[in-house]
């Protein structure tokens, strides 16, 4: 079994998403998502998402392209989630920048071989939740 780690905010589960994990399933068989929490959206993003963490988290967990859903680290760390999921596969969001940063050196250092996918857009100039009216 080769096991998928992708984590995001997921504010308001839509085409993009799915998209997304559509194509997590051709590097994998497991795809396990990470919800950030509202805490980390807030120092990341500076805002609330639209919707509170247990929203987004049943979103994902109701998702039928998903194994596994489970909320982020409160200490913001999305390095420790890594360690405990410990995927073959680390999938990322064509514009993912929070955490990317230093994730090759975070899982040296954890002693993990877990291999970095960039993915690609699927219509950004429309599903992407910046841009979509969800509600409030």
């Amino acid at each position: 079994m080769i096991k998928v780690l992708v984590f995001g905010t997921f504010d308001g589960l839509h085409e993009g998403h799915k998209d997304f994990f559509r194509q997590t399933k051709t590097y994998g068989d497991f795809l396990v998502v990470v919800v950030g929490r509202d805490s980390t959206i807030i120092k990341t993003k500076g805002r609330l998402p639209k919707f509170n963490e247990n929203e987004r988290l049943r979103a994902i967990q109701e998702c039928d392209l998903i194994n596994e859903g489970r909320l982020g680290n409160e200490n913001m760390s999305p390095y420790i989630v890594i360690k405990e999921v410990n995927p073959d596969i680390i999938c990322l969001g064509y514009d993912q920048i929070h955490f990317v940063d230093k994730l090759s050196s975070a899982i040296k250092e954890m002693g993990l071989k877990v291999k970095i996918i960039r993915l690609n857009p699927y219509k950004p100039e429309i599903y992407k939740s910046s841009l979509l009216n969800l509600p409030d």
